[in-house]
């Protein structure tokens, strides 16, 4: 009887570790005008461009991905995030990653460098080791993906993993809407 019990507390603390620590959120994204998109704040160094302001970006649509580079579920969003980069950018899609450590070790400048080479990633990335930005936009999970407006203003939010076909929908929803109203 102990090793079954033993066995049954076992099998539910990695249900308990793989539900609960690997990220995995069982929500559905947030839709629809969640306030405006705070300013990129506290930013340590941006990689593979100038510093961006919010204000910069009036007038394009605007994904902000919350991630790091030793996050496996952040890993496994990237081709998706990329594939998005490639194919709207000329569009009028901004993609800027914003990469919040986890652990110490990810604030170094030149691993962040090095995962962009490896990973192939072009799009701006902002590195927010003091997590300023992280905590403007409340956000508490990696990966995170936020949709922004021409306007400015949060439409979307996902967190952890999957929901790529619904956020892609969004993206080109909020694309089209892009060339029939003009930025406030």
């Amino acid at each position: 009887m102990r090793n079954l019990i033993r066995v049954f507390l076992a099998a539910s603390a990695i249900a308990a570790i793989y539900t609960f620590g690997t990220g995995a959120i069982a929500e559905s994204p947030k839709v629809g005008d969640q306030g405006k998109a705070p300013e990129f704040v506290n930013i340590d160094h941006w990689l593979n461009s100038e510093p961006l302001t919010m204000q910069q970006l009036r007038g394009k649509v605007v994904l902000v991905d919350f991630w790091t580079y030793s996050c496996i579920n952040c890993v496994n969003t990237l081709p998706y995030v990329k594939q998005w980069y490639e194919k709207y950018k000329d569009q009028g899609l901004v993609v800027v990653g914003v990469h919040t450590p986890e652990f110490p070790f990810e604030k170094s400048t030149a691993n962040v460098q090095a995962a962009l080479k490896q990973f192939d990633i072009r799009y701006p990335v902002a590195q927010d080791n003091m997590y300023g930005t992280w905590s403007a936009y409340r956000n508490q999970y990696w990966p995170a993906t936020y949709l922004i407006d021409t306007t400015g203003r949060i439409v979307y939010q996902h967190y952890g993993e999957g929901r790529y076909k619904e956020t892609e929908a969004e993206i080109q929803r909020l694309l089209a809407a892009s060339k029939t109203v003009p930025a406030r």
